[in-house]
């Protein structure tokens, strides 16, 4: 079974929404973390707000390690319409939980999830989700959107941490089975 694996900027308070107003120093740890994350995957999901967004930026985008990454990579958008063509790109128009439970069960490497705040909240309500890859920046916004809210309980492991020269740290964890 394919692991969907979700991977997110967060401030020391919890908001991933608009990570450029905490993010403030980015170094070599951070990136060789996101190239491992991504290493790992052939496909990503993507919320169709988050697809428009990264639709206009990513194409033109020579930032390594990601733009290479995200530009050839398959990806599955989920809403009715996509207002830019990008390669690689399949809009789902089927609910994303029964679309990614099936998505799963197909062969490949595993499956990315980036950006999508409602997308990602939906598969972890879900359960559909089995790795955090978080990013946690030592800075404080007060408010934005969360990742976990109204997720519910969820157990997980914590596999691997690191800080970074930058302070931030960079947190890996496996949902817990038991």
């Amino acid at each position: 079974m394919r692991p969907v694996v979700l991977y997110a900027l967060l401030s020391l308070d919890g908001v991933a929404e608009s990570p450029d107003q905490f993010v403030f120093d980015w170094d070599d740890p951070l990136d060789a973390n996101l190239a491992d994350v991504i290493d790992e995957q052939d496909a990503v999901l993507l919320g169709r707000q988050m697809y428009d967004e990264w639709s206009q930026h990513w194409p033109t985008s020579d930032m390594e390690p990601f733009a290479p990454f995200i530009n050839r990579v398959q990806k599955y958008v989920f809403g009715n319409r996509v207002t830019r063509d990008w390669a690689q790109t399949s809009v789902v128009q089927q609910p994303a939980e029964q679309f990614v439970a099936s998505l799963k069960q197909t062969e490949g490497k595993a499956i990315g999830l980036h950006g999508s705040i409602a997308l990602s909240r939906s598969l972890l309500r879900a359960d559909l989700v089995d790795e955090l890859r978080l990013a946690v920046f030592p800075a404080t916004i007060g408010s934005g959107r969360r990742l976990f809210d109204e997720t519910g309980l969820q157990r997980w492991q914590l596999t691997a941490s690191d800080a970074t020269p930058s302070g931030a740290l960079v947190l890996h964890y496996r949902r817990r089975t038991d």
